[in-house]
């Protein structure tokens, strides 16, 4: 007999529709798989041997058994295809009835005992079945939460074969349980309120929260570099309905486990050993790198030139388009990556260069080489650049600052202006602005053309910097209410687009 189930395969972050067909004959007794299956996929007939048996279901293994993985073309990797195939083997013996298979999408691992254990993908698998039309989707339990995020799809949790096949062969499958109440989470922040001093760092972070602007804080060690680029998720925006899908999915394909994914915007701090895959994404079999863990939050390069210099320059596309597209020999696949950069450094080698209580142990030679790591075209795609001083005693004898809550208040506030103008366009902050688009909303006041000129033609402005200048100088003004941009809000995007130390080995301010 031959008998068909439902499952899906997941390249990158999309899942594509995998049939199962199982076909059970006479002949020599052999077990073939074939549709380009991985080596786990390959090695899901031992674990389906032992759990049919242990379950107590009476199937014959003495005859030809083939499994098809359909489309053939599509490699499958991982072992979310068990269940899908020890169901459609037992139906295609007869052991069970699939009248309505066809309604199910089936994703699990079997143990040898016949338990489901969870599987990476869920959640794009199932945004895929709701996408097909499918009513139900049988999913291990401890997917069940991960898998309810899914609207206008029943759920069904399953601990073990059995329970699965009675489901599927039920004429009339009972109503899918609630999905689980959520845990306690840490889904707060750390609060701003906790920074004592570093006014312009503090200024910098709500600017880049309103306009979604990219972000380098370079001080010396110790002066609070990392403890505010902790905060800004604190005063962003909180996710929508639809980022928080597209968040909760990236992660259920990378296999992290799903938490707070859904709730607040991801901080992702990657070290500064981590090679390009991690940090791009990739490998033999695609899956999503720490820019993709960021999308919709913030990717946080502490010790920025202490990373490789080849794994800095792969934020070049994913800071320009939002994704980043990773082609090997096996294929080609589009990871989404709309995140914000923030990037922390030391203005030289020994972290003490400009400080006036420490003196510099490095020579110029070093500073420069030091500052170099960083290519001009990365640093042009940053908008925001602050130095960062040490504290006095005073300045950390200070009461608390302002809340993160008052803050992201204001930044609430720039953004919604920033909706309003924008329209039906699609874009949701003034640093995703099109270029057209820049040029009807920020147009420069005729009093500061001339410094524009001058940053242009004698600081070496380049194209893209004099866009980001006026997208900052855009955001500047929504902060203050102000439908148009004003001198002042060119001035100040001017200081902070200047404020960063250039490789020639210039003090930071």
């Amino acid at each position: 007999m031959l008998a068909t189930s439902l499952t899906a395969a997941v390249l990158g972050v999309e899942a594509h529709l995998v049939r199962v067909e199982a076909d059970v004959s006479g002949g020599f007794p052999r077990f073939v798989m074939v549709g380009l299956p991985d080596s786990a996929v390959k090695e899901s007939e031992a674990r389906i041997r032992a759990a049919v048996r242990n379950c107590g279901f009476s199937f014959k293994w003495d005859r030809r058994i083939t499994v098809n993985l359909a489309p053939a073309s599509l490699r499958k990797c991982g072992s979310s295809f068990d269940l899908a195939t020890a169901v459609g083997l037992l139906a295609a013996d007869g052991v069970v009835s699939l009248a309505g298979s066809e309604r199910f999408l089936l994703v699990g691992e079997l143990a040898l005992d016949g338990a489901i254990r969870p599987v990476a993908g869920v959640l794009p698998m199932l945004l895929l079945a709701r996408r097909q039309g499918l009513g139900a989707a049988v999913v291990p339990a401890a997917n069940h939460r991960e898998a309810s995020l899914v609207p206008d799809l029943r759920v069904y949790p399953v601990s073990s074969l059995p329970e699965a096949v009675a489901l599927v062969t039920s004429e009339d499958p009972p109503a899918p349980p609630p999905p689980p109440l959520p845990t306690p989470e840490e889904s707060h922040a750390p609060d701003l309120a906790d920074v004592r001093g570093q006014l312009m760092a503090r200024r910098a972070l709500e600017i880049a929260a309103a306009g979604g602007h990219n972000l380098l804080m370079v001080g010396p060690p110790g002066s609070g570099k990392t403890m505010l680029a902790r905060r800004l998720p604190g005063i962003l925006p909180p996710l929508s309905t639809e980022e928080a899908l597209e968040v909760a999915s990236v992660h259920s394909a990378a296999g992290r486990a799903f938490g707070a994914a859904a709730a607040v915007r991801p901080f992702r701090s990657p070290h500064h050993t981590a090679s390009d895959v991690a940090l791009a994404g990739g490998g033999q079999v695609p899956h999503p790198g720490e820019v993709s863990l960021a999308h919709r939050g913030v990717l946080f390069l502490d010790e920025l030139p202490e990373f490789r210099r080849h794994v800095l320059e792969v934020l070049r596309q994913p800071l320009e388009e939002g994704r980043i597209t990773i082609s090997r020999s096996r294929g080609t696949v589009c990871l989404p990556a709309r995140f914000q950069l923030v990037g922390a450094m030391n203005p030289c080698p020994c972290g003490q260069r400009g400080s006036a209580a420490r003196p510099c142990r490095c020579t110029p030679r070093e500073a420069r080489a030091y500052l170099s790591r960083l290519s001009g075209p990365l640093l042009d795609r940053i908008d925001l650049h602050v130095g960062v001083r040490p504290l006095t005693f005073a300045e950390l004898q200070a009461p608390r600052a302002e809340a993160s809550e008052r803050v992201a208040a204001r930044v609430a506030r720039a953004r919604r202006r920033q909706r309003a103008r924008l329209g039906q366009t699609g874009v949701t902050c003034n640093a995703r602005l099109s270029t057209d688009a820049l040029r009807r909303v920020a147009r420069p006041p005729a009093e500061v053309e001339g410094v524009l000129g001058h940053a242009v033609d004698r600081l070496g402005l380049t194209a893209r910097g004099l866009d980001r200048l006026l997208r900052l100088a855009r955001t500047l003004a929504d902060l203050g209410g102000r439908p148009e941009i004003r001198s002042g809000d060119v001035t100040e995007a001017l200081l902070f687009r200047g404020a960063a130390p250039d490789a020639q080995g210039d003090d930071f301010p």
